[in-house]
């Protein structure tokens, strides 16, 4: 199977990108400074229809795209090439911490949140990671014991994205704490719940525009109706989810690498060394045909593990960890190479390459290293 775009992809395509250089470019400054997206972008991205693509038509989804991981790939590619801040902002909220509530919630939990996400009106995070466990989930320390009032949950998560701007929280504690990972059970906890509080906003190497926080869970108590898809089935809920989640985070690396592209092709064709501009130089058009022929193969396997994903293809883990191990190496390869072919200039703040160039290198870290996929690809080769 060809990995184009069919129609309807590339008309949302075209829309989404029309969305990000008309909304989100213009606002990139101010959410870099503030750090997090402006709370007017959330509304405009609902009403655009980029935060409902996994919701149901009945809950306020966005209906009649089609194949929905591959769109919400778009999405993250799309948003990534204006900043990656506010690409993961979204993208965590609609698509990280949302497919939990659309997927495994109560009527009740679903018409009470699903709705406004998709809409932008209320913003989600998903509290998993903690100082102590990052890619090993089933390492997580948080406890949730039950009482006579519901569940009190206890523990610390770091590295909570959008934590600061979450309305509700998806959390992940050990209720049967010597079941391993087949103890852990995810919780909806709104934001405002007594005992819950949140540590300063963490300063970031790069994704300036996103809130990242710890999150303090201190006695927090919620009822018996906040178990999110069944008592200790958390582990299997997250590690779902993280299918999504990585060929999100390599649609973000496609985003970055194809705008450093656009703008280092820009650059040289306009700066001239020795009376001609640098693309008179072979040496510089073969380093951009490089780049592109590298960000062509990482869209190829993103888009065929996203395809694959959507048709729960028996390869589709394998196509996964793939694409977001050689996508997120590409992505900043392409970037660091771009910003070599831009000179002193691309080591200014106010040239865009350099906010791209911090962007990128999360891509490799969130959502299970490199060396978690390579863990992924390689057990095949254990007898």
């Amino acid at each position: 199977m060809a990995f184009d775009l069919d129609e309807t992809h590339e008309d949302f395509r075209a829309s989404v990108r029309a969305f990000t250089d008309q909304r989100v470019r213009p606002v990139v400054d101010e959410a870099e400074r503030s750090g997090h997206p402006p709370e007017r972008l959330w509304k405009e991205m609902g009403d655009a229809g980029l935060l409902g693509l996994l919701t149901p038509p009945e809950l306020g989804g966005s209906a009649g795209v089609g194949g929905e991981s591959v769109a919400i790939t778009l999405v993250a590619e799309e948003l990534s090439r204006a900043a990656g801040g506010i690409a993961v902002s979204a993208l965590v909220s609609a698509y990280m911490a949302g497919p939990h509530l659309v997927r495994y919630g109560t009527p009740d939990q679903q018409q009470h949140w699903v709705p406004a996400i998709a809409a932008g009106t209320a913003v989600a995070a998903i509290a998993v990671t903690e100082p102590g466990a990052g890619s090993d989930v089933a390492g997580i320390s948080a406890k949730a014991r039950h009482t006579d009032e519901g569940w009190v949950l206890d523990g610390r998560k770091m590295f909570i994205t959008n934590a600061g701007l979450a309305d509700v929280i998806v959390v992940g504690a050990k209720t049967s704490p010597d079941a391993g990972h087949r103890g852990i059970t995810t919780f909806v906890v709104p934001a405002d719940t007594p005992g819950l509080s949140l540590g300063a906003p963490l300063q970031k190497m790069g994704w300036h525009s996103s809130d990242t926080r710890e999150v303090i869970l201190d006695g927090v108590t919620v009822p018996d109706d906040a178990v999110l898809g069944g008592l200790d089935r958390g582990f299997y809920q997250i590690m779902a989810a993280f299918q999504l989640e990585r060929v999100v985070l390599a649609g973000m690396g496609l985003g970055h690498a194809a705008e450093a592209i656009a703008q280092v092709t820009a650059y040289v064709r306009e700066r001239e060394v020795a009376g001609a501009p640098l693309t008179a130089l072979q040496t510089i058009r073969h380093r951009i045909a490089a780049m592109e022929v590298d960000l062509d193969a990482a869209r190829a396997l993103t888009y065929q593990a996203a395809d694959r994903l959507d048709r729960d293809h028996p390869e589709a883990a394998r196509s996964v960890a793939a694409a977001k191990y050689f996508a997120a190496k590409a992505a900043a390869h392409i970037v660091d190479e771009a910003l070599q072919l831009f000179g002193g200039a691309g080591y200014l703040e106010e040239t865009p390459i350099v906010r791209h160039q911090r962007d990128v290198r999360i891509l490799r870290i969130g959502g299970g290293t490199d060396e978690i996929q390579l863990e992924i690809l390689s057990k095949r080769l254990i007898p």
